[in-house]
């Protein structure tokens, strides 16, 4: 239990200018400029201690917009499907950046209390809690059908039986990733082969190509990065929802030749029953759907599950709400045996994702087949405490937190429209 009142909540804009070297570029945002609302809770403890949320978007997905029905135009980086409008309406609530950013904080809030206490041992939400408190977080209203009350237990007693061993393997070992840094849309072939050829040296084995606004253009692509990367090693590709059902079906044959294990959010996150058409067309090419980074409740994933249209499913740290509402998919996820292999990137999302996908693995899963998580190498040197990335996986965090705090500096920096790196920006362009 965290001791103190909360004395202060705020909620800053903060922005970065990714666009400018087509970082985050895919078929969908052509332009984006990696963004986040950032809450911060103080407390009136004595020892100061404060929680740090973040929900990440593109841009003006942190500004109001109800335009054009919530529809953004394809290449809108706006993107209004991650940002306040069209998320804020499924959660019911006029702000979801604050709720997601605080309840992220209360977590951070707990565990740094936590941590201070039991020292200086692996930080994960393994460590810090025990079954029947973890199922007492969760809210099993609308998916009892799927999974009960009694039968989260169950998976995570089950989940304390070598529990320690899996804790030492992810510290000796780290959890497997995947890298999206090489391949963004708006990369030239030049920087793509560069890119590719560095990671390839730092020993990465999976990687993931954007693909969807043009298929001569992917088919180029995609011979370019499978001739580099051999045919032993994992590619896997996302259109960031750009086609239709018959498209996508269409377009994936034209690159099945490139042997990719998932094609991601081919469609709308929205449509299950899409997801599940391109999923029954697709699996007997050898390629599985991997869906749920735009998923905003567990009643969505609970449907993907139940209408096996995702062969992988790819929770987001922020976009459920915080961890509550991921531990319910997490163990949907177990009781269906689909693999969880995050969505991560933007601002802060590796930071955050790294505690839920080792706690998974730890006391949840127990298994690492066909399972990794997404690494992007962006703007982790502006948090306080950064993931850590040896031997293309993630290394446990050890320090007390959720890895949310971002340094102050940073931040002011960053401030959208006042900090000093928009100042700069926003003069030159009416110049």
């Amino acid at each position: 239990m965290v001791r103190g009142r909360i004395s202060r909540l705020s909620v800053r804009d903060v922005r970065f200018p990714t666009s400018l070297g087509g970082h985050g570029s895919d078929a969908m945002h052509t332009d984006p400029d990696y963004s986040a609302a950032y809450v911060v809770i103080e407390t009136d403890a004595e020892d100061g201690i404060k929680g740090c949320g973040i929900t990440f978007t593109l841009g003006k997905g942190t500004e109001v917009d109800w335009s054009r029905e919530g529809r953004g135009a394809p290449g809108d980086s706006g993107c209004p499907k991650c940002g306040v409008g069209l998320v804020g309406q499924a959660g019911g609530k006029a702000c979801l950046e604050v709720t997601c950013g605080h309840g992220v904080s209360n977590w951070m809030l707990r565990r740094k209390k936590l941590g201070k206490l039991k020292g200086n041992e692996l930080q994960t939400c393994a460590e810090l809690a025990d079954p029947r408190m973890l199922v007492s977080c969760i809210d099993f209203r609308y998916i009892t059908d799927v999974l009960t009350e009694e039968d989260a237990l169950e998976i995570l007693q089950k989940g304390q039986v070598a529990k320690k061993e899996r804790e030492k393997q992810m510290l000796a070992q780290g959890y497997p990733a995947y890298t999206t840094s090489c391949a963004w849309l708006g990369y030239s072939d030049d920087t793509l082969k560069q890119l590719c050829a560095q990671a390839l040296k730092d020993g990465w084995t999976r990687f993931k190509v954007k693909v969807g606004a043009d298929l001569q253009d992917d088919v180029r692509r995609c011979q370019i990065i499978r001739d580099m990367i051999g045919p032993e090693k994992t590619l896997m590709m996302d259109a960031n929802q750009r086609w239709d059902v018959p498209e996508a079906v269409e377009w994936m044959s034209k690159l099945a030749k490139f042997k990719p294990l998932w094609i991601e959010e081919p469609t709308s996150p929205d449509d299950i029953l899409g997801h599940a058409a391109i999923s029954k067309a697709l699996v007997p090419l050898g390629i599985g759907i991997a869906t749920g980074e735009q998923c905003h409740n567990r009643v969505i994933f609970k449907q993907l599950l139940q209408a096996k249209a995702l062969q992988f499913l790819q929770i987001d740290s922020c976009r459920l709400g915080s961890v509550n509402e991921n531990l319910s998919v997490l163990l949907m996820a177990k009781k269906f045996e689909i693999p969880v292999c995050p969505h991560a990137g933007g601002v802060g999302l590796c930071e955050l994702v790294q505690h839920l996908i080792i706690f998974d693995y730890i006391s949840v899963s127990a298994s690492l087949k066909n399972r990794m998580c997404e690494y992007v190498d962006h703007l982790h040197e502006h948090f306080k405490y950064p993931v850590m990335i040896q031997r293309a996986s993630y290394m446990p965090p050890k320090d007390p937190g959720y890895s949310t705090e971002m340094k102050e500096e940073s931040v002011k920096k960053h401030q959208y429209p006042d900090g000093e790196v928009w100042k700069k920006l926003l003069a030159a362009q009416e110049n």
